[in-house]
């Protein structure tokens, strides 16, 4: 059994900022060289998070409207007064959501479904440059 511990950085635009990483996770794992087991994903930071998505128009819309359902923006959050930066809300979407995503892996390939991409979300209210963890456990 092995452990691989890879890193990517990403810039995002905040603002529900929708991000594929696919691409750059797998080539982690192919530079791995590792066969089966388990990949995680982990972003740094208190206002962004993981998931996976169909990665198309229609939930790149429906996606950010949700999260401005359950933690909106334009209203006052208690962070905000005890820090004056006004994103509260991104910090309770991030924790809503999730800060890593964990998918198993055979032959060499994520074994992801037809349709499943895996993406950064950044709530964020200022565009950031984002370190992402991407840890490998396998032979």
């Amino acid at each position: 059994m092995n452990v691989i511990t890879d890193s990517v950085e990403i810039s995002t635009c905040g603002h529900t900022d929708i991000i594929d990483i696919t691409p750059q996770v797998e080539q982690a794992l192919r530079e791995a060289e590792l066969e089966r087991g388990n990949l995680t994903v982990f972003v740094s930071g208190s206002t962004a998070g993981i998931t996976s998505i169909e990665y198309e128009p229609g939930l790149l819309k429906d996606l950010p409207e949700a999260f401005e359902k359950l933690a909106p923006t334009g209203v006052t959050y208690h962070h905000d007064i005890a820090w004056g930066d006004g994103n509260g809300y991104a910090h309770v979407r991030a924790a809503i959501l999730g800060p890593s995503f964990t998918v198993p892996f055979d032959n060499g390939k994520l074994l992801l479904g037809t349709w499943q991409q895996i993406v950064v979300i950044d709530f964020d209210n200022r565009p950031r440059r984002r370190d992402l963890i991407v840890q490998m456990i396998g032979e």
